[in-house]
């Protein structure tokens, strides 16, 4: 399978899942589309930073740079980076901010038409990422998103003690 194979494969799923969420969304309401959608994705977030954590030897990650390096490659396996046109960047010694210029989830939403009362599960995606790693958030926010018009998704992650 070439690479623009891939991305086919890849958008005909984003689209199944846009048009998964309008069904659900229609029938059930958009608050329960949205809880589902976090919980999912929560779930599969998990999934991959468990596996990036073994990728790096299951140890704790150690500094604020591999941490950044390791949020950066669960969002690439997530989110191809043709997708999402961003990174991750190291704002503190304990602080990392996810940027993203474009968000196909939103795209597609949108192409779904089920923008309106779509939420954004971001956190949970991060949220997922960091339970995977080992690594505690004490700060898990928005401050951009693309769904309301920002230019970007801006996310900023705070973490604490890593976990045991």
């Amino acid at each position: 399978m070439t690479p623009a194979d891939a991305m086919q494969v890849y958008r005909q799923w984003w689209l199944h899942d846009a048009r998964w969420y309008q069904g659900v969304a229609k029938r059930f309401g958009h608050e329960v589309a949205n809880e589902i959608n976090a919980e999912a994705l929560r779930f599969v977030a998990t999934h991959v930073g468990k596996q990036v954590a073994r990728r790096h030897g299951g140890a704790p990650v150690s500094g604020i740079e591999q941490l950044r390096d390791c949020y950066d490659e669960c969002a690439g396996r997530m989110f191809p980076h043709e997708l999402r046109d961003g990174g991750v960047q190291v704002l503190d010694d304990d602080l990392v901010e996810l940027t993203m210029r474009q968000n196909f989830a939103v795209t597609m939403v949108r192409m779904a038409g089920s923008l309106d009362g779509y939420e954004c599960p971001c956190t949970d995606i991060h949220a997922g990422w960091s339970a995977g790693l080992g690594v505690a958030l004490v700060e898990n926010r928005a401050t951009g998103c693309l769904r309301h018009g920002d230019r970007a998704c801006r996310l900023l992650m705070r973490v604490g003690e890593t976990e045991d």
